[in-house]
């Protein structure tokens, strides 16, 4: 029945996609709208959203794939912020901020790897995958202390769809559930956990904003893209479906036309549009083509006009010939090109272009509604804050 009940919605997708190919038009919104450059260089608005958005609203900071086996972890900095994300014995995963409860140490280095423990490497105080306080060298002479004091710091984390989730500020509460909402169901058709996961790369792109700006529409495809994405995708075409700040885009593939001539029972929905999942604030999974997936998570950089990208490429299955091989090679190479030196070109251009003075404000037109929606819920997010924080 969920099987059928995701073919039903696919049709429904394609329906929609190709009213707009055949009257060559797309989803809109009620009005365009304006944004302030401010929005994109103010110094304190920006450390305040960064604080207030990323430090406080759940973040998808690893994938289940990275992870798969108890003893599994990934140590990253995000934010500034060491953590680790470990999965215990049990199989559930925990995050603790990557700082020895001594004296500050780092526990290890980013990357991941596997370990039963964790051994600090200025004095060797050693905590298992609970983050608890299991050993001390020279603890006989140092002192009596409670290894309940010292349990690693944890911060908030779960794991749904196939993603691990994390809140970077220990004392928030999350509620993963209430979090994702309906989008959860949307995430689970991704079935991400069972993909193979080919490479993991790290991009350096201009600002958060106009970086994000990017990922949230498809006006622009034909005209950057020409070479890449854009030969699949048809320009100015979308099916915006949202989720509160979380939006599923629909693209039309080039092949979308050939559904005019066919019956809707003989439609295979998938060959001819792509979803593109944004999950609030950061996190991008685009299905550019159906065997191959790229995940791409956005920082903001420590400096204003600076993100950091982590791309996850992923393929349906891990190669099992050098054709398979050459194929996730080649959509490897593709997206690397269509972000970093199509994509990201132009944002770097549009970061020096801000502080000229040359727009007060950019305009989102009415066939940009998720990139307006995505700036409503910064809006909305940050009064919240200022709400609570007036409390």
């Amino acid at each position: 029945m969920k099987t059928q009940s995701r073919h039903d919605e696919m049709m429904s997708l394609a329906a929609r996609a190709l009213q707009h190919f055949e009257h060559q038009t797309t989803d809109l919104a009620p009005d365009i709208m304006s944004q302030p450059v401010a929005a994109y260089i103010d110094l304190a608005r920006y450390q305040a959203e960064r604080e207030g958005i990323f430090k406080q609203l759940p973040l998808a900071l690893a994938l289940t794939l990275e992870l798969p086996s108890p003893g599994d972890y990934k140590a990253m900095t995000v934010l500034e912020t060491p953590i680790i994300i470990a999965r215990n014995q049990t199989g559930e995963v925990k995050c603790f901020l990557n700082a020895c409860r001594h004296r500050g140490s780092r526990l290890c280095d980013d990357g991941c790897g596997a370990a039963r423990v964790f051994s600090c490497p200025y004095h060797a105080w050693t905590y298992d995958a609970e983050g608890a306080l299991i050993g001390r060298y020279g603890a006989e002479t140092f002192g009596e202390v409670d290894p309940a004091d010292f349990h690693l710091t944890e911060l908030p984390c779960a794991e749904r769809c196939g993603l691990i989730w994390v809140t970077l500020t220990p004392s928030q509460a999350m509620d993963i559930d209430a979090w994702l909402g309906d989008f959860a169901v949307e995430l689970d058709t991704l079935a991400l956990s069972d993909w193979h996961l080919h490479e993991v790369r790290v991009i350096d792109g201009p600002g958060w904003k106009v970086t994000l700006d990017g990922y949230l529409e498809a006006c622009h495809h034909n005209l950057v893209h020409g070479a890449t994405v854009g030969q699949h995708t048809v320009g100015n075409l979308l099916v915006l479906d949202t989720y509160g700040p979380h939006q599923r885009l629909t693209f039309g593939r080039k092949t979308l036309g050939a559904l005019s001539d066919q019956a809707p029972a003989d439609w295979a929905p998938a060959d001819h549009i792509r979803l593109i999942h944004s999950c609030f604030p950061n996190l991008s999974i685009s299905g550019i083509l159906g065997d191959h997936c790229l995940v791409s998570q956005i920082f903001p950089g420590p400096s204003i006009d600076s993100t950091q990208t982590i791309q996850f490429v992923l393929s349906a299955r891990a190669p099992a010939t050098e054709s398979d091989q050459q194929a996730t090679e080649n959509f490897s190479a593709m997206v690397l090109q269509a972000v970093q030196d199509e994509d990201y070109r132009i944002g770097f251009g549009i970061q020096e272009s801000i502080l000229t003075g040359a727009n007060e404000a950019f305009v989102f037109g009415r066939n940009e509604p998720a990139v307006q929606n995505y700036h409503r819920s910064v809006a909305r997010f940050m009064a919240d804050l200022g709400r609570a924080g007036a409390e």
